[in-house]
């Protein structure tokens, strides 16, 4: 659309896609913290003080503003002070989520999530320095908004560098979405506009423009996007800054925000960024909250930014919401239900069974997604997980043809041997997987069927049982055992009682 893309050049389109490096760094350093500090059955001014002089540290090395852990830790240690935390049963448990609260607010707070105004034609203004990744992030833009239902257009507004005007041509192409470009000769305020229109004239409800970067902030630069935004009026203006430069990246943000003004800021190669300090000083120097990160090179790899989640993350608490967000965009409903009368009936095939690892692959690295469980990602920091094994599985199907995966019984001697050949392994390796996956085939079939007893019992999680006076909990359990866990439960009430009481007449 407009002006033919200029040669193509070398684009190395690679993809990492794992987020799991994500504040590690911080998250290692906050974790010996909070441990020390569960441990305490009574917390002390002394205490407090001591843990708040490793939280700064840890901020500190995490390339956080210093402004920020200043205020940050003396909103902290006031609150942790308080009587609610001192006198309370799990004192350190308290601290740890004020420690979480103000996280989040240093975050962003409130953040909503983000939505495009309906019955108007959206305009989206990108702005940042050169090698940001701003192009390849208005196409993870784009991506993200067609699959909402939207549809996009890319506008190209640099006309300082003609590779940019190809890249966003490629990247459009992936994303799915038509691009518009004049070309270097006219001016980039022109072309913004010449590109809205164009937009409106075919439908399109949104129009994402690419403007040009500089390796340094200058006025020219300036005036420039001022000028392109003073003649589209932009719905929304999002500045694009490297994660991974740290307070360089905060000190662009404000630049942009008092030039030329901002809306929100998106954050690229958050994958990479093991400290996280831009992340964690944005919102409380300039004011604006980061809306998107880019957690990979793939258009796929974009996240909406949400401070709660992030801050779950970064204490070790996981991230159950967007995990299952994760598995709601790869996994088709229709499929599960499928799939789960196939279990059922014991019929789950090992066709099914690649099936659902290329969805799991889809989602991301094994170990990026175990890490979104709380309490799991501690404890896998220094495994290993076997995704070179679930590779070599992978191979194993994939060498079959469609009778042997869905009749794994046809498996003969010579057939095992040509799979073998086939996926670069050996004919044990062959039966090992024939053995698990029957064996498993057979689990899930006894445990469907287990569910399905408990269901007509009034067991069942789904609700039916509760309403004829059972739980799930509860049903099964003898008189006396009620009798005894109630009974147990009162004494560890009055024993917390007495131990708030003691901690009570010692304080004064």
């Amino acid at each position: 659309m407009g002006d033919k893309p200029p040669p193509p050049g070398n684009q190395a389109l690679s993809s990492r896609g794992n987020d799991s490096a994500m504040f590690e760094s911080l998250s290692d350093r906050l974790e010996g913290v909070f441990k020390n500090l569960r441990g305490q059955g009574k917390i002390t001014e002394a205490n407090v003080k001591e843990s708040m002089r490793d939280v700064r540290m840890a901020l500190l090395e995490a390339d956080v503003n210093y402004k920020v852990v200043k205020d940050f830790l003396g909103r902290v240690q006031e609150k942790a002070l308080g009587d609610e935390v001192l006198l309370s049963v799990t004192p350190g448990q308290q601290v740890v989520k004020v420690i979480h609260d103000e996280l989040v607010d240093i975050l962003g707070g409130a953040n909503p999530p983000f939505a495009l105004e309906t019955g108007k034609t959206n305009i989206i203004l990108m702005l940042g320095l050169q090698g940001s990744g701003k192009t390849t992030f208005c196409g993870k833009l784009a991506r993200r908004f067609v699959r909402e239902g939207w549809k996009p257009m890319l506008v190209a507004c640099d006309i300082y560098r003609p590779a940019a005007i190809h890249q966003l041509h490629v990247v459009g192409e992936q994303a799915g979405v038509p691009v518009f470009s004049q070309g270097t000769d006219l001016p980039a305020p022109t072309i913004a506009k010449a590109g809205v229109e164009r937009a409106k004239a075919d439908g399109c409800n949104l129009v994402i423009i690419d403007t040009a970067g500089r390796l340094h902030i200058n006025d020219v630069l300036m005036d420039e996007l001022v000028a392109i935004k003073g003649g589209v009026h932009p719905t929304f203006t999002f500045l694009v800054a490297d994660a991974m430069t740290g307070q360089d990246a905060v000190v662009s943000a404000s630049t942009f925000n008092e030039k030329v003004g901002i809306d929100g800021v998106c954050l690229t190669k958050m994958d990479g960024d093991a400290r996280g300090g831009a992340a964690l000083s944005i919102k409380s120097i300039t004011g604006k909250p980061v809306k998107f990160i880019g957690v990979g090179e793939k258009l796929e790899d974009l996240q909406e930014f949400f401070p709660e989640r992030m801050a779950s993350r970064i204490l070790g608490m996981g991230d159950i919401v967007s995990l299952v967000e994760k598995a709601q965009e790869h996994f088709d409903e229709k499929e599960a239900m499928d799939l789960q009368k196939k279990m059922r009936s014991a019929t789950f095939t090992l066709q099914d069974f690649l099936n659902q690892m290329q969805q799991v692959k889809r989602m991301g690295p094994l170990k990026g997604l175990l890490e979104m469980i709380p309490g799991v990602g501690s404890a896998l920091k220094d495994v290993d997980l076997p995704e070179a094994e679930m590779k070599r599985t992978e191979a194993i199907i994939q060498s079959m043809t469609k009778a042997e995966r869905d009749n794994p019984s046809l498996l003969n001697g010579s057939r095992k041997a040509r799979i073998a050949k086939g996926s670069a392994s050996t004919p044990a390796d062959v039966n090992a997987l024939i053995t698990q996956f029957e064996k498993a085939r057979e689990m899930m079939k006894g445990m469907m069927k287990m569910q399905e007893r408990m269901k007509s019992v009034g067991m069942g999680p789904d609700g039916e049982g509760n309403a004829r006076g059972a739980s799930f909990t509860g049903a099964g359990m003898s008189n006396s055992d009620r009798d005894k866990r109630e009974k147990r439960k009162s004494f560890e009430k009055k024993m917390k009682q007495q131990k708030a009481r003691r901690n009570r007449q010692k304080k004064k």
